[in-house]
C-alpha cells in the first residue's frame, strides 16, 4: 500500500488537492474532516461532541479520531493506498497511526506538507464559509483553527521529518501546478 499523509492549515487545498490525488492515483480517501462533518450531520453523540469542540477552534480528542479511523484503515485494505487527510494533527496521532500501519504492514510512504501564508488562508476560508454556510469559517474561529494548527499541528512536521518522510510543497498558485509537484513526489515516494 501507497498511504500518503496530505497536510497543512485549515485552507490549504488540502482537500482540492486529496481528490486529485484519489484521480490520478487511485488511493482510497480518509478526511476525517469529512467524516466528523457526516456524525455532525446525523447528529450522533460523537457529531454532538465532535462539533462542541469544532465550534471552538479545538481539536477532537485523539481517541475518538483514532478508534474511528482503525475502523476505517481496516475497510479499505485492498486498496492501492490511502490518502490521510486532516490526520494526523498531533504528533501522538503521527504515532498511533505509525503503529496502526505497521500492524497492518505498512507505513506512511510521503507526508506532503501544503505551506501557505496565515493572510491568504484566513481569505480562502472566509470565501469558502460564505459559499458553503460552514459555522466553522467565520474569522474568529479561522484565527483560533490557524493559532491551534500552529502550536498543537505543526510539530507533526518534526515526527515526519525524522521518519524522513516530510516534503513541503508551496501551495499557492494554480491548483494544477500545485499538484505537479505533488505528483512528482507521490511518484518517488
Amino acid at each position: 500500500m501507497k498511504n500518503i499523509v496530505i497536510f497543512g492549515p485549515p485552507g490549504s487545498g488540502k482537500g482540492t488537492q486529496s481528490d486529485k490525488i484519489i484521480d490520478e492515483f487511485g488511493l482510497a480517501h480518509i478526511s476525517t474532516g469529512d467524516v466528523l462533518r457526516a456524525e455532525i450531520a446525523k447528529e450522533t453523540d460523537l457529531g454532538i461532541l465532535a462539533k462542541k469542540y469544532i465550534d471552538d477552534g479545538q481539536l477532537v480528542p485523539d481517541d475518538v479520531i483514532i478508534g474511528m479511523l482503525a475502523g476505517k484503515l481496516d475497510e479499505l485494505k485492498n486498496t492501492k493506498g490511502v490518502i490521510f487527510d486532516g490526520f494526523p494533527r498531533t504528533t501522538a496521532q503521527a504515532v498511533a497511526l505509525k503503529e496502526m500501519l505497521n500492524e497492518r504492514e505498512t507505513d506512511v510512504a510521503a507526508m506532503i506538507s501544503l505551506e501557505v501564508n496565515k493572510e491568504e488562508l484566513i481569505d480562502r476560508l472566509l470565501k469558502r464559509g460564505k459559499a458553503s454556510g460552514r459555522s466553522d469559517d467565520n474569522l474568529e474561529t479561522i484565527e483560533k483553527r490557524i493559532n491551534v494548527y500552529h502550536k498543537q499541528t505543526a510539530p507533526v512536521i518534526e515526527f515526519y521529518k525524522m521518519e524522513g518522510t516530510h516534503y513541503p510543497v508551496h501551495g499557492v498558485g494554480s491548483v494544477d501546478d500545485i499538484f505537479s509537484d505533488i505528483a512528482h513526489i507521490i511518484s518517488k515516494a
